[in-house]
């Protein structure tokens, strides 16, 4: 009992000195308060990690599921369009599980003298082992064909790596119980979730065939060249000549309604460099990312080559420029990643006049009568035609 007193004596100094009454429900509530400071002390990162743990690993399986949507749509897509022949694998499952689980390995950048010359080569050596490892899978399939799996299967496979590195850390975190990792992983989880489900959509657009946002620069391109003569201008890059205002334009886009980017830098090399064109100005027209806060489909003007990737067309791009002294000049239409790689929405189909408007101004204020325009639509071309 002495003891007891005692504590109570302290807790009576706690509490400004009032007297604690033993059967007062107020200091036994004060009481299991104390007592529980101690316990959060000790156990509460625990807790925490429990709970964290808890969220990713639902988010985790909404990727999970992601992941083996996309599969299929993949596998039933290849079945059900693609007309199998006695030749074609009996089951393509096998193939696409392999082409999920490809990979690149990029070159070394310790020694930047000729690094874009080595990512080109890696890069274009990728496209053609992928393009032909699609035919095999798909004997008999057009290129119209092949250019929609090829696309439906790069969405599923940036799903199939969102999930295992989402996975990774998860495991990691569970195993070592270290917040930091968890802590990182609970704040990018939305971001990744929203990407996720972007891609999951953008399956359903490359399967039917219907133009993206990402396309909104190969489709004004294609309508100022419609009715004209089409030239190759590089693989799967296209390019037509016309007049405007005493203007020659030499209009230039990846050839639809594949899905496809084209080679915009090694068309415009080609073009200007091997086969002399002269070039007074270089307009390209692009979506771009939005910000927060931004509206869709809003267009905005700019000097510089317009235009993603890993850099290496925008580096031929710039390097033709600079070589022959051409001003570039940029047209982009704003919208969010999950815009860009989904169906084309009105916001940004309704930037169609808008655009061309735009890229008119500019040709009549930045030039004069007698020179030459090049107009180049930057983006994936599916289901945009010229």
């Amino acid at each position: 009992m002495l003891g007891f007193s005692s504590f109570l004596s302290q807790l009576n100094g706690l509490f400004g000195g009032e007297e604690l009454n033993p059967s007062s429900p107020w200091m036994w509530v004060s009481i299991v308060s104390l007592a529980i400071i101690p316990f959060f002390m000790m156990y509460a990162q625990k807790l925490q990690s429990r709970v964290i743990l808890g969220e990713i690993s639902k988010s985790l399986a909404k990727l999970k599921t992601m992941r083996e949507h996309a599969r299929k749509e993949a596998i039933d897509y290849i079945k059900t369009a693609i007309k199998m022949s006695s030749t074609t694998l009996s089951d393509p499952a096998v193939g696409v599980d392999r082409f999920l689980e490809y990979f690149t390995i990029l070159p070394v950048d310790l020694d930047p003298n000729g690094l874009v010359r080595k990512l080109d080569h890696v890069m274009r050596t990728r496209d053609d082992r992928v393009r032909a490892e699609i035919k095999k899978l798909c004997l008999g399939a057009g290129d119209k064909e092949i250019s929609k799996i090829e696309n439906i299967l790069e969405a599923a496979t940036a799903l199939n790596l969102i999930y295992k590195v989402v996975r990774h850390y998860y495991l990691m975190g569970k195993r070592t119980t270290s917040m930091f990792i968890l802590v990182q992983l609970q704040m990018v989880m939305p971001l990744l979730l929203e990407e996720a489900e972007a891609l999951q959509k953008a399956i359903s657009a490359f399967k039917h065939g219907q133009p993206i946002g990402d396309g909104i620069g190969p489709m004004i391109v294609g309508k100022m060249m419609f009715g004209k003569e089409k030239k190759i201008a590089a693989k799967e890059t296209i390019y037509s000549e016309d007049e405007y205002k005493g203007r020659k334009l030499y209009l230039l886009k990846a050839e639809g309604p594949a899905g496809t980017v084209g080679r915009p830098g090694e068309a415009i090399s080609r073009l200007v460099g091997d086969m002399g064109i002269k070039i007074d100005t270089v307009i390209m027209i692009d979506a771009a990312l939005k910000l927060e806060g931004e509206k869709t489909g809003d267009v905005a003007e700019g000097i510089g080559a317009a235009i993603g990737g890993i850099g290496v067309e925008k580096y031929q791009v710039e390097e033709v420029a600079t070589r022959f002294s051409i001003p570039i000049y940029a047209v982009i239409v704003k919208q969010s990643v999950q815009d860009a790689i989904t169906i084309m929405r009105k916001e940004i189909a309704d930037a169609f006049e808008k655009v061309t408007n735009t890229v008119y101004s500019v040709i009549e204020d930045r030039t004069s009568e007698g020179q030459s325009v090049m107009v180049i639509g930057i983006g994936n071309t599916i289901g945009v035609g010229q």
